[in-house]
């Protein structure tokens, strides 16, 4: 959910935002939590059911951060005043809700508020890593380099998240064309045939009996036959946002055949590009497990990362707790281990994601290279069989033409 508030600061200015928040009372947690006397606050109105399926509807796009990353970076590297390269980037912003964003950013800045701390209150550009980076540039004075570290990251996981979305886009297009043809013939093709057929009075083979025998039902039952997916989905959707859901549907994810694999790797490689590059701009290696924990994506994943941070909290290794989560292969656990004894753990993590980002582009192709036959086959057995079952009658025309008569 996200709502709309008005807040005082310290020095009694008032400042106007927006905050996504689980209920109202995280909301106004969190704003009190930023140190504003919060004078009120309402729920955004979304537009109702069809506004959450709106794919237009505006949002910041990861390659604007990136951008507005290196350009930042470039401006505070020259000695540009942080206000003063907010108002240039702000002018130079495409996005009308980055423009509201940075120009919210650059007035809490100027009542006094730090950097990351403005760009907390706008989690749907700037998300808990970019912050806790932000957060440990400004306090080491490196912000320049920091900025240039994070538009590296981004581009690199926006790079892996193409990938990721490139292997499964095509069999769920494929798939849904299949679908949705498959359904066409059924509803509106095969009662033609059928009126044809029932002409000719005799007895049809048993494939074309079948089809028709499913048409009927299809057709006779179309908003069974369209609304039962749509409830799955929708069902689906609900469940996985408990707890145990999650849970289950995160495992059972990660022990598909292919896809598993593939999801094991998309996992390890962002976990340590992710914590590398935190610990490398300085992030303590507690907060970093824990920003990395949230960032996650699967939760079976998160709690393999929390047991870590438990671990080291209590003066242990990341070893052990990655060794027996069962998730990492024993290359990437040995890596792990030797940058701990060597002290060069950042640049160990790098150069895991460096090698994992190249096996995921080699299982991207492998995997669409096998799809393309398995999805030729389907639709092949599923439409082709239809065509056939049709065109059986078809076979013995003339002997049930004479027949009839």
């Amino acid at each position: 959910m996200q709502f709309i508030y008005r807040a005082k600061d310290a020095s009694g200015k008032t400042v106007d935002g927006f905050i996504e928040a689980a209920d109202q009372k995280t909301a106004t947690d969190r704003i009190r939590g930023m140190k504003l006397t919060l004078v009120e606050i309402s729920q955004k109105q979304s537009g109702g059911f069809l506004a959450k399926l709106n794919p237009f509807k505006p949002k910041v796009k990861s390659k604007e951060v990136v951008i507005f990353s290196r350009q930042l970076s470039t401006l505070v590297a020259a000695g540009v005043p942080l206000v003063q390269g907010l108002s240039i980037l702000e002018q130079q912003a495409e996005s009308p809700l980055f423009h509201v964003t940075l120009s919210q950013i650059k007035a809490d800045i100027e009542s006094g508020m730090g950097i990351a701390d403005a760009m907390k209150k706008h989690p749907a550009a700037f998300d808990t890593l970019y912050v806790s980076m932000i957060r440990a540039g400004e306090v080491g004075g490196i912000l320049d380099t920091i900025l240039e570290r994070l538009s590296a990251y981004l581009e690199s996981a926006d790079a892996l998240k193409a990938k990721v979305k490139s292997a499964m886009m095509y069999p769920i297009v494929v798939g849904g064309i299949a679908s949705a043809v498959t359904v066409f013939l059924m509803i509106f093709v095969i009662p033609t045939f059928k009126d044809i057929f029932s002409s000719f009075k005799a007895e049809l083979p048993y494939p074309t009996m079948v089809v028709i025998g499913i048409s009927d039902f299809m057709k006779g039952n179309v908003a069974i036959v369209i609304g039962v997916p749509i409830v799955m989905y929708f069902a689906l959707k609900k469940y996985y946002k408990t707890e145990s859901g999650r849970t289950q549907i995160d495992a059972i994810l990660l022990k598909l055949p292919v896809f598993g694999e593939l999801l094991k790797k998309v996992a390890i490689s962002k976990f340590s590009r992710t914590l590398g590059t935190l610990i490398k701009s300085g992030v303590p290696i507690l907060q970093g497990l824990e920003t990395v924990a949230s960032t996650a994506g699967n939760v079976v994943v998160e709690r393999a990362i929390l047991s870590c941070k438990d671990s080291v909290k209590d003066g242990g290794r990341l070893v052990e707790p990655l060794r027996k989560a069962n998730l990492f292969p024993p290359m990437v656990v040995q890596m792990i281990g030797v940058g701990e004894e060597t002290g060069c753990l950042d640049s160990m993590l790098i150069r895991i994601a460096d090698f994992y980002d190249a096996e995921v582009d080699t299982a991207v192709k492998g995997l669409t290279s096998m799809l393309e036959p398995l999805i030729m086959v389907f639709m092949g057995v599923v439409i082709g069989g239809i065509v056939i079952a049709m065109f059986l009658p078809m076979l013995s025309l003339g002997e049930l033409a004479s027949k009839s008569g």
